[in-house]
């Protein structure tokens, strides 16, 4: 009867003992608790490639983008190309593995962009190009002002200056560049089939400041007689407008492109006859916008203009 007794107390005590050392409630769950119980969250993550924040448009531009990226909530990276293709292939390859949800690219060159985009492509990951285009891979969206239609603007500007009549220069942006080749079409669009203006002097400057001053120096020397110069960023009109004025030329008009802030200030201040405006800022809000849009799987159209102004 003893030994029954202590046998019956024995597994009275082992039950409670089990029962005391368990540390979940009755019907509690052993497993893991979802990654969102701890934090995770779905917030959406955007690279952005500059090609250059050696050039104040560009530096306007990524401010809005992330001016933008911090009102709406979502996390973006930021690289700078430095004007060097093999860098933003480079930069490009590394927001991938970093994996945003969607690139953000504004190409330093148009063609030697695209194996980067390609490869974007194949990680799937939406690519948006921003002011400058790509000439290949897949785009889901392309933000930009119409270069086209504001070349042609700062052309008719000169040529209602001249009276369809003088000796004009033209300073171009960087080979490949397709901000380069369509501000050009479009100021040759007004120039071109006019029979008294002649194109006397046409040259890269990269879209630097300092080399649109070397460049103008160059062809002032064989062309004192320059009456108009069209540059196709604004950093080239200045530095063009240094040189004409070191030469003590009063007269020359200088129209420039992108309406930084300097060369607005040149405009205000009588100095540079006038500056294609487009609106860097509003770029780079548009393409968080539209990047967020595209992560959430929503449709956006292929190409989104912002306006254009000339200010003179």
């Amino acid at each position: 009867m003893k030994n029954m007794l202590k046998m019956v107390m024995f597994i009275v005590l082992s039950f409670a003992l089990l029962v005391g050392c368990s540390t979940e409630p009755p019907g509690a769950s052993s497993e893991k608790e979802p990654a969102a119980a701890e934090g995770n969250d779905d917030k959406v993550k955007v690279g952005l490639s500059i090609s250059t924040l050696n050039n104040p448009f560009f530096v306007t531009l990524k401010e809005g983008a992330e001016e933008q990226a911090k009102a709406k909530g979502i996390e973006i990276v930021v690289v700078d190309a430095q004007n060097d293709s093999a860098k933003q292939v480079s930069d490009i390859e590394d927001l991938i593995q970093q994996n945003v949800d969607v690139l953000l690219v504004n190409p330093t060159d148009s063609a030697a962009v695209s194996a980067a985009i390609e490869s974007a492509n194949n990680a799937n990951v939406p690519v948006i190009t921003l002011d400058r285009s790509a000439e290949g891979g897949e785009v889901v969206a392309h933000i930009a002002s119409d270069n086209v239609a504001g070349g042609k603007m700062a052309g008719d500007f000169i040529l209602e200056q001249l009276g369809n009549k003088g000796k004009v220069a033209e300073i171009e942006g960087i080979p490949g560049s397709s901000a380069a080749r369509e501000r050009g079409e479009g100021f040759h669009q007004a120039v071109d089939a006019v029979a008294e203006i002649d194109l006397a002097a046409k040259q890269t400057a990269d879209f630097d400041r300092a080399k649109g001053l070397t460049v103008m120096e160059n062809i002032l020397q064989g062309n004192k007689d320059i009456q108009a110069v069209f540059a196709h960023n604004d950093e080239m009109a200045l530095g063009a407008l240094q040189a004409v004025e070191a030469a003590g030329l009063s007269d020359v008009i200088v129209v420039g492109f992108d309406a930084t802030e300097d060369a607005v200030k040149a405009v205000e201040d009588g100095r540079l006859a006038a500056t294609v405006a487009q609106k860097p800022a509003v770029i780079g809000q548009q393409g968080i916008d539209t990047a967020i849009l595209v992560a959430n799987g929503e449709e956006v159209d292929d190409f989104i203009p912002v306006e254009l102004e000339l200010v003179k």
